[in-house]
């Protein structure tokens, strides 16, 4: 008899309510920031896999033919630095 008078619920302090609440809210602002992080590592990766990529083509030659090779570096640290402060 006493579980029919059962409805679900239970009171609960305004404290303890804005506990919940917070830690809730706290939740939903780690995920999105964790979405945002794995999205720079993602492009890091993406962008880091090309270049490793050719520098293991030929593991049998001793030295690599890479021309304008400062330009290029320049450029991709130039994209690292972007994507690492963007």
């Amino acid at each position: 008899m006493s579980d029919i008078f059962d409805f679900g619920f239970t009171a609960v302090t305004e404290e303890e309510l804005e506990a919940v609440q917070d830690a809730v809210q706290s939740q939903a602002s780690i995920g999105e920031n964790l979405e945002a992080l794995q999205e720079k590592v993602d492009k890091l990766y993406n962008s880091m896999i090309p270049l490793l990529s050719n520098l293991k083509k030929n593991p049998q030659k001793d030295y690599i033919h890479w021309p304008n090779r400062l330009e290029k570096v320049e450029q991709f640290e130039d994209l690292l630095t972007k994507i690492y402060k963007g």
